[in-house]
C-alpha cells in the first residue's frame, strides 16, 4: 500500500487499513477504559453535602483572588479550546465515518473530554475569574467561525494530529496547573485531571498511528510528513487566539520548543528513522519528517532572539494590563 496518484483509490485503501485494524483497535480501547479515571467535575469542585455552600463559594473565591492575570489569560484559552468540542466530534466522526467501529471510541472520547471544559467553565464562574460576559461571546464566536483544518480527508492525518495534538493539550494544562498551584491548589487539582485524561488520550492515538505505520508505512509516512512540520492548535479560530497563544508561550507554559520535543518524541516512539523496505513516497517523507527537528529549533531560536517585552491587556481578564518579558 502507499499513496495513490488517485485520491479516491488512496481514501478507500486507507478506510480499508482502518478496517483491518479493528481487533487492535478494540484492544487499545479495552485496555484505556480498565486504566481510565472515571471522575466528575463535582467530585474536584464541591461543595461536599455536609458543607455550607456560601462559605465554601467565598473561599474558592478569596482563593483564586491571586492567580495572576497572564495565567488567567492562559487559563482561557485552554477553557474555550476544551469548549470547542462540538469540532472535534464532528472532524472524527466525519474523516473516521459515523457508522463505524470508530464511533465508539468517538462517543467515549467526547464524553471523557467534556467533563474538561465543564469543569474549567464551573470553576471559572464560581470564582468570577474572568469577565463572564466577555467569555461566553468568546466560546459563542469560536463555535460559530468553526474548525476545518486542511486534512484533505486524510484518516491518517487524523490520527497523526490527534497525536501531536492531544500531547500538546496535556502539556499546556500540566504546565499551567504546575504554575497556578503557588497559587490556588484546587485549580493544580482541576488541571492536572484533565492533564491526565490527554496523556491517556495521546496514548490511545499515538498506539493507533504505530498500527497505521505497521500495516502501511509509506502511507502513514506521507500523511505525518504532512502533519509534523507545524500544526494549528484547535482554538485558532477563537478571538484573540494569537496573543492568548503569546502569553502561553512567554509565561513558558507552551510555546516552540515543546512543540519540538513533541514531535522528536513521535519520531523516536514510532521508530522513523529505522523504517525499512519504503518506495519512493515513503523515502521522501521519511527523509522530510527526520529534517523537521531542526527546523523547528531554528523557528524556536529565531523567536526567542526577537521576542521583546511586551504588554497584554484582554477584556475577558478585566481589561488589566500586564507587561510580561
Amino acid at each position: 500500500m502507499g499513496s495513490a496518484t488517485d485520491p479516491a483509490r488512496d481514501l478507500a485503501s486507507k478506510i480499508e487499513v482502518l478496517q483491518d485494524l479493528e481487533e487492535p483497535v478494540r484492544e487499545l480501547m479495552e485496555n484505556h477504559e480498565r486504566k481510565r479515571d472515571v471522575w466528575m467535575p463535582s467530585d474536584i469542585l464541591g461543595p461536599q453535602p455536609e458543607s455550607c455552600p456560601d462559605e465554601f463559594f467565598r473561599q474558592l473565591r478569596d482563593q483564586a483572588k491571586s492567580i495572576p492575570d497572564p495565567i488567567r489569560a492562559a487559563l482561557a484559552l485552554n477553557m474555550l479550546t476544551e469548549e470547542g468540542l462540538p469540532h472535534f466530534h464532528r472532524l472524527l466522526a466525519v474523516y473516521l465515518g459515523d457508522d463505524s467501529h470508530w464511533r465508539r471510541w468517538n462517543n467515549l472520547w467526547t464524553a471523557e473530554e467534556d467533563r474538561h471544559g465543564q469543569v474549567l467553565h464551573d470553576y471559572t464562574r464560581d470564582t468570577r475569574l474572568f469577565d463572564q460576559r466577555k467569555i461566553e461571546e468568546m466560546q459563542f464566536e469560536y463555535l460559530r467561525a468553526g474548525f476545518h483544518p486542511d486534512w484533505d480527508k486524510d484518516p491518517y492525518r487524523v490520527f497523526a494530529y490527534t497525536t501531536v495534538q492531544e500531547r500538546a493539550t496535556q502539556f499546556s494544562h500540566s504546565e499551567t496547573g504546575r504554575i497556578v498551584g503557588e497559587y490556588e491548589p484546587r485549580l493544580a487539582q482541576v488541571l492536572a485531571h484533565v492533564a491526565k485524561d490527554e496523556a491517556r488520550h495521546y496514548a490511545f492515538y499515538r498506539n493507533v498511528f504505530e498500527l497505521i505505520l505497521q500495516r502501511d508505512p509509506n502511507g502513514a509516512l506521507h500523511s505525518a510528513a504532512f502533519i509534523l512540520p507545524a500544526i494549528d492548535m484547535p482554538g485558532v479560530t477563537m478571538p484573540g487566539f494569537k496573543e492568548l497563544a503569546e502569553v502561553i508561550r512567554r509565561a513558558g507554559i507552551y510555546g516552540p520548543r515543546d512543540y519540538l520535543r513533541i514531535v522528536q518524541e513521535q519520531i523516536r516512539y514510532w521508530k522513523i528513522e529505522s523504517l525499512q523496505g519504503l518506495n519512493e513516497i515513503g523515502r521522501i517523507a521519511q527523509e522530510k519528517i527526520m529534517g523537521i527537528p531542526s527546523r523547528l529549533k531554528r523557528i524556536a531560536e529565531l523567536m526567542e532572539t526577537r521576542s521583546r517585552a511586551k504588554t497584554f491587556r484582554f477584556e475577558v481578564v478585566f481589561n488589566r494590563e500586564f507587561a510580561m518579558d
